[in-house]
């Protein structure tokens, strides 16, 4: 036994405990990794980094509610101002089929395997449909599968790509003046002309701008049969007349004579009422042509989402009847 005071042997059972070396940290250190910074190669990045430096020194809550508003909003944003649109302006004029395949223009309607409704894979009538703004292809491709599954029909797609709201807005602005280059317009005219100088008739829809972009694309039509094939004004009336033209929603005032229309309007939506052929009361009827023996079906829909109201797949689908039926006026 070792007595107080006394020293251990070196070679005791204690000299196997190390000392203590009080010059190291007991805490073992760690690499605190530099926040990464928010990409700046877009308006929105941009935005929302300059948020992000606006609040750094505020108490924890707020810098917690920087958060939430960088999760909720910035998609809203991108749609607004167009921040990730590339990928949808590459297919901007483009056929848009089964699958989301896309083809490029100027391939044969017949060679485009389109959308069919599900419990009809083999459909004897073809639609070409023109989509609206704001909507990338996917969207156009859950559309084209509600006309198709309404009207018993393979559907065509001819892609009106969104690049964001504010220059979806600006491009209708140019497509009503017909000023500016619209890969839509432009596919959907050259398409048409082809069809009717091969003597073929075709079945389109335009729905929202995609009303429009028909609207455009129709006159464009007409012009090249004038011009072009030195037609009479009667001559493209009658070559037009192999068309059939059904618009939903559409955001144009006027249609060229010839085609065969059937134009619907709820008088909830404020895009046909305020900017295309207007409501049941419209003051201002007399400046807008529907062009020559148009059907246009107005009725009153939906409730106090103007959003809801001019819905394509879950509203006007709704309201839509058989081509020839609504010709007869039988809605």
């Amino acid at each position: 036994m070792r007595r107080w005071g006394e020293h251990p042997s070196p070679t005791g059972q204690e000299a196997l405990v190390s000392p203590i070396d009080r010059s190291r940290s007991a805490v073992t250190p760690t690499t605190v990794k530099a926040p990464t910074a928010a990409p700046k190669n877009s308006l929105v990045g941009g935005v929302v980094d300059a948020i992000k430096g606006g609040i750094a020194d505020v108490p924890r809550f707020i810098e917690m509610g920087k958060d939430v508003f960088q999760a909720a909003h910035v998609n809203e944003l991108k749609r607004i101002f167009g921040g990730d649109a590339k990928p949808d302006r590459m297919n901007d004029g483009k056929f848009v089929g089964a699958k989301g395949q896309t083809f490029p223009p100027g391939t044969p309607l017949k060679e485009i395997p389109g959308v069919t409704p599900l419990d009809n894979p083999n459909p004897s009538k073809t639609i070409l449909y023109v989509n609206g703004i704001m909507t990338p292809t996917s969207g156009q491709l859950s559309e084209m599968q509600a006309i198709a599954e309404t009207a018993d029909a393979k559907v065509v797609g001819i892609h009106n790509a969104t690049q964001g709201l504010v220059a979806d807005l600006a491009q209708c602005v140019a497509d009503k003046l017909d000023k500016g280059h619209n890969p839509a317009v432009d596919a959907l005219a050259d398409t048409l002309y082809s069809e009717l100088k091969a003597g073929r008739e075709v079945h389109l829809m335009g729905y929202s701008q995609g009303g429009l972009i028909t609207a455009r694309a129709l006159d464009d039509v007409a012009k090249r049969l004038r011009i072009e094939d030195g037609m009479s004004q009667a001559q493209v009336e009658k070559t037009l007349g192999k068309l059939s033209v059904e618009t939903f929603g559409a955001a144009s005032t006027r249609y060229v004579d010839g085609p065969k229309y059937v134009h619907y309007v709820n008088n909830a939506d404020p895009v046909p009422t305020l900017t295309g052929l207007g409501g049941s009361v419209d003051p201002t009827a007399f400046l807008k042509d529907a062009g020559k023996g148009a059907v246009v079906h107005r009725f009153t829909d939906g409730n106090a989402n103007p959003i809801s109201n001019h819905m394509l797949d879950t509203l006007y689908m709704k309201h839509r009847v058989d081509f020839d039926q609504a010709r007869a006026g039988r809605f």
